[in-house]
């Protein structure tokens, strides 16, 4: 069974130490729970497919420190820049080019790419501090939220010790999810952004957003 620790200076830096040990941790974040495991672990995004019983097909986005990070990861493009820059930390997950020159695990995209497709990735930096923090630490987190799949996601550390205590190694515990929408989520990998998930921040936002900085409207 997981062990659960309050989240604070003590609890993300016990949280950092297992995570860079391979470790699945279960963190708060700005919606819901989320539980991550460290980037570079061996077999760790597929220990989040099975701790979910998720399908290996569907992506599993990153949480970052900053916007700057995101540049470790994506290219980013005019769109994805004024989008992160108006809207981050918050509820917007960009869907960007992958750099070339990173080695990113197969299963974060959701398993193999088919032959011409644009390998591609989710970035987001959450309002909390909580997993800024360790993204700070350990570089950009694969994180996915703290439920089965398909069903609602755990609300507090009790519901994430019931329902995945047995596939945690710990839980960062800040107390109540502060719940609400699901990140909006846009693809920025083509000519023109185009909405994958209405969410926290409104269409209508993003949309002003991108006319005052001369760029393309965002397509549904």
């Amino acid at each position: 069974m997981a062990r659960r620790i309050d989240d604070g200076p003590d609890g993300r830096a016990e949280a950092a130490r297992l995570l860079a040990g391979g470790a699945i941790v279960a963190i708060p974040t700005d919606t819901v729970y989320g539980i991550a495991v460290g980037l570079d672990t061996p077999g760790g995004i597929e220990r989040l497919f099975a701790a979910k019983s998720r399908p290996p097909d569907k992506a599993i986005a990153l949480l970052l420190a900053d916007v700057a990070q995101a540049a470790e990861i994506g290219e980013m493009t005019a769109v994805a820049t004024a989008l992160a820059t108006a809207f981050w930390p918050g509820g917007l997950t960009l869907v960007v080019p992958r750099r070339t020159d990173r080695a990113l695990p197969a299963a974060l995209t959701g398993g193999d790419l088919a032959p011409g497709a644009i390998p591609t990735v989710g970035l987001r930096v959450p309002d909390h501090d909580a997993p800024r923090a360790l993204a700070r630490a350990l570089g950009p987190l694969p994180t996915t939220s703290a439920n089965r799949s398909g069903e609602p996601e755990a609300r507090d550390a009790a519901e994430i010790e019931a329902l995945l205590g047995h596939a945690v190694d710990l839980i960062l515990d800040g107390g109540p999810s502060r719940g609400g929408p699901a990140s909006t989520v846009v693809d920025c990998t083509g000519p023109e952004p185009v909405m994958r998930r209405a969410g926290a921040i409104a269409v209508d936002e993003i949309a002003r957003c991108l006319e005052s900085a001369g760029l393309p409207a965002v397509g549904r």
